[in-house]
Parts: C-alpha cells; sequence; structure tokens
C-alpha cells in the first residue's frame, strides 16, 4: 500500500441522485452492484438536465480522467459516471496509475495533461500552480458546490495564492485504532474514552501477559509513512490544530521543542518494548512490519490495539466481521489535551482541471455536487466529507463512523501534515527519519536532520 494510493476515501440532503439511479443505468440490483447496459430512456435524467442547461449540448464530448484510485477500487468510481453520461452524452474515460505523482508532471510538461486528475496531496496542487501555471480555476458552480457542502478548511486545501483550483473528492479518517470486540469482551476491557484510559488500558493487558500494540511501517519505497501519521495524530492532541499549521507551514522549526514533545509522546507506545510488537518481534521489528499486515495479530489476540486509518478495513481477511461487536472494529484515538478539543486527522483526493471546455466544467461541478456524493456512497467502500451526503447511504459502519468524524461541528479536522509538506521532507526525510527513529536514532538527532532538509 502506497500512501498517496492508500488515501482513499469517506456525509445529509433530500432529492439526492441515488444508487438506484446508476444501478438502472447498469442494468445490475442493489444485490449485484451494477454490470450490464441499458437504454438512457431507463435513467431519470431530470437532476441532470442543469448540466445541459448552464453548459449546453454536451452530446458526443469526452472528458478524460486521471487518477491514482486503481483497480478494483476504481470500479465504483467509473460506475458512478454512468448517469451523468448517459443523460449528458459525455463519454468519461477513467485512467489511473500507481506512477501517477510522476507521470502526471510529464503529461503536464509534455503538454497532453488530462482534463481532470484527482490529486492525492494539496502539496502536490500548489507545486503544479507554481511550476507550470497549467491548472484551470474552478468554475462557479463548483466552487458554490464547495462553500455549500465542505468546511471552509476543505476549500482551503484546494487553494493555491487566493485562487480556488479543486473541489475534494473522496476522504478518509485517520484518528482511529483497530480492535477486537470479541476480544475486548472475552478479557473484559473497554473501549477507553481519554487518552489515559487507553494507556492504563495497554498496562492491564501488559498485567495480563499480553502485548497490547502491533504496528507496522514497512511500505516499499513509501516505507516509514505510517509513523508520520502517528506522529501527526499527536501533534494535534498535544501541540494543536495552530501549532500545526505552524509545523507543516514551517513557521517554526521541524524540530521546535513541542514537536519534540509530540514524538516522545509517541515514543511512549511505538518505543515501549512492553507495548510493541504483538505478533511479530522487538520494537525494531515495526520498521520491517509490512503496513498491510500490522494489524491481522489483533484477529489470534498476539495484540490488541493497531493504530490506522479507514482504509484499513479491506486488509481483513475475507469473512471477518467488521461491526461494534464484530470480529474488528476501530474507535476514535483519544484526546489529550482538552484546550485542543477533538481533533481528526485525515486525507482525501481534490478534482483539478486542466481545461475549462464546457464538459469539463460540467464534469467537475457534478463530481462536487451532494447528489454524486451519495451515488458514490451507496456502492460503498468510500467516504467523502461532503456534508449533503445521508449517513445512511454509507454502506459499511467504518465508513459511516468516519463520516460521523467529519461532520461532526465540533471536530477540529486537519488534513495530513506530510501531504502538505514540501515532498523531499513530506514524502523524503519525514519517511526515512520515522524509521531511523524506530531503531534507535533519538527523537532530537532525527527532527533536527529533517529540519536541515527542510528546502530553502
Amino acid at each position: 500500500m502506497v500512501k498517496s494510493n492508500a488515501r482513499r476515501g469517506v456525509v445529509a440532503a433530500s432529492g439526492v441522485v441515488g444508487l438506484s439511479l446508476v444501478l438502472a443505468a447498469c442494468g445490475g440490483s442493489d444485490d449485484e452492484g451494477g454490470g450490464g447496459t441499458t437504454d438512457a430512456a431507463d435513467v431519470d435524467c431530470t437532476p441532470f438536465e442543469k448540466y445541459t442547461e448552464e453548459y449546453g449540448d454536451l452530446e458526443g464530448t469526452e472528458v478524460t480522467i486521471y487518477s491514482t484510485i486503481t483497480p478494483p477500487e476504481d470500479q465504483t468510481h467509473i460506475e458512478s459516471y454512468v448517469g451523468f453520461e448517459e443523460c449528458t452524452g459525455v463519454d468519461v474515460v477513467y485512467e489511473s496509475s500507481d506512477e501517477f505523482e510522476a507521470q502526471l508532471q510529464v503529461r503536464i510538461q509534455g503538454g497532453n495533461p488530462p482534463d481532470i486528475a484527482y490529486l492525492p496531496q494539496p502539496g502536490l496542487l500548489r507545486t503544479i500552480v507554481q511550476d507550470t501555471g497549467a491548472p484551470v480555476p474552478a468554475p462557479p458552480g463548483v466552487e458554490a458546490n464547495v462553500d455549500k457542502y465542505f468546511s471552509p478548511d476543505w476549500k482551503q486545501y484546494g487553494t493555491v495564492d487566493g485562487t480556488f483550483y479543486a473541489a475534494p473528492l473522496g476522504s478518509n479518517v485517520k484518528s482511529f485504532v483497530w480492535y477486537s470486540p470479541t476480544a475486548f469482551e472475552s478479557n473484559g476491557y473497554e473501549v477507553p474514552e481519554t487518552w489515559d484510559d487507553m494507556m492504563a488500558l495497554s498496562d492491564q493487558i501488559v498485567q495480563d501477559g499480553g502485548v497490547p500494540w502491533c504496528q507496522g511501517i514497512a511500505s516499499g519505497d513509501a516505507t516509514g509513512w505510517p509513523a508520520t501519521d502517528f506522529i501527526e495524530d499527536i501533534v494535534l492532541r498535544t501541540a494543536g490544530p495552530e501549532v500545526y499549521d505552524q509545523w507543516y507551514r514551517h513557521e517554526i522549526p521541524f524540530n521546535d521543542p513541542r514537536i519534540v514533545d509530540a514524538v516522545n509522546q509517541a515514543g511512549e507506545i511505538l518505543k515501549n518494548p512492553d507495548y510493541v510488537n504483538g505478533g511479530f518481534g522487538d520494537v525494531s521489528s515495526i520498521a520491517t512490519t509490512d503496513v498491510n499486515q500490522a494489524g491481522l495479530p489483533i484477529l489470534e489476540e498476539q495484540c490488541y490495539l493497531h493504530r490506522a486509518a479507514s482504509f484499513y478495513a479491506p486488509n481483513w481477511p475475507e469473512g471477518t466481521e467488521i461491526a461494534e461487536d464484530g470480529d474488528v472494529f476501530a474507535f476514535y484515538l483519544p484526546s489529550i489535551n482538552p484546550e485542543h478539543g477533538n481533533p481528526v486527522l485525515g486525507a482525501g483526493e481534490f478534482t483539478v482541471a486542466f481545461d475549462d471546455r464546457p464538459e469539463v466544467m460540467a464534469f467537475q461541478e457534478y463530481v462536487s455536487s451532494a447528489e454524486w456524493a451519495n451515488t458514490k456512497a451507496e456502492l460503498g467502500g468510500w467516504v467523502s466529507a461532503n456534508n449533503g451526503v445521508d449517513l445512511a447511504n454509507y454502506q459499511d459502519p467504518i465508513s459511516r463512523l468516519s463520516a460521523e468524524l467529519l461532520q461532526d461541528k465540533e471536530a477540529v479536522f486537519r488534513f495530513d501534515a506530510s501531504d502538505l509538506m514540501p515532498g523531499d521532507v513530506g514524502a523524503g526525510s519525514f519517511w526515512t527519519g520515522m524509521v531511523d527513529w524506530i531503531t534507535g536514532a533519538s527523537t532530537e538527532e532525527v527532527l533536527t536532520q529533517i529540519e536541515d532538509n527542510w528546502p530553502e
């Protein structure tokens, strides 16, 4: 699982276009999840009339999409466009790649960008805007949807130097700890509501002869990224969102004392030989444990707690019941300092256009709408920060739980900091620094090395 490809997604309105529209277009049923074809006459095109009224006759046009969302996760995206295609006459051509970041820039430089790209990092949007000037500012209909259905933070992530370019698409929540409800019940453990409760639970598991935590940060060329998520979650909880923002913007040094304190607090779990690494080995084994396999010892009670995002769900073996009373579920990583509220760390994709043809603007507006987000939610395996999505449309409990956190007006949401930092740091020295830290380097040494690596 490469980090940029893992950030897939994850909200309440009437008159939305539901899954029934897509399935009618595909000739499927709720159980079948699509497949087949049907005539345009089988689709209720009323919700799509506004696009042809606003953008004109779109019949016979084409929009190309380029994305990090690869098979099989791309299938529900493709299915979600069927109603738009049938009713507007636009052919949506979807392409994805594991080498998206590099190839997108090659295509831009070669004068052959896609019509729309789904960017997994706001930092990449800023780089492309500032280095190439190729992205097209979002049209008024897209901006109106974002103002209506998303929080100002999300709009900010799609804005560069005061110009709004990119609407949010899918989202995910990273502030989760996975556990086994059945194992908790059999051992008399309760889901912790505070950080102190969670640490006390960890101590209790040790006293009972168990190993509380299992973690893994090995991810090929992206090894180290899961530890950056852990650190970011704790910076939000100890230093607060304002310091978090100053940190990723480099308005304070990477080795600021408040960041040192947060990393050391993470070390109370990740570098505690009594707490880790259940099912795998000692502390250093975290660096070589594959991120996709890291939580699986929970099923054998070799560990009991695994901090991972909502998108960890597909890694559980087939047949695993993911539910509040099932084999596995997740709870919100508790806050630490009440002054900082209930921080939620997450990520997502953004739609940026490289052409202002009417069909491109129409499609970009559609995927920023509540209508599309509800359709996509009903197809399953996806979450959005779009607050126009009916929570009942989410097909699994983790997606619903994620959406509830994203919709919570009391929650303090922040985007993954490493995705907002320059690539040399956020996808470079921060990742490798976490490997050094896990395998024995001191907090001060690692953070100073990362600070020294920050580009001028």
